[in-house]
């Protein structure tokens, strides 16, 4: 759980920098940008969940 906080907190600095200094936010900038990056992630942990099963 502290590494999820620890990079939320880098993320809120990091975007707050990115603001200050006028540049676009180095992530998605919509929700369907983000949602797909947590499918990506979710897929990969499910084959990882799976695999085992199939692999013998």
């Amino acid at each position: 759980m502290q590494e999820v906080l620890l990079a939320i907190v880098a993320g809120l600095i990091v975007g707050f920098l990115f603001a200050l200094i006028k540049l676009p936010i180095p992530a998605p900038p919509a929700l369907p940008g983000i949602a797909g990056i947590v499918g990506i992630y979710l897929g990969y942990k499910l084959f990882q969940w799976i695999l085992p099963y199939f692999s013998g």
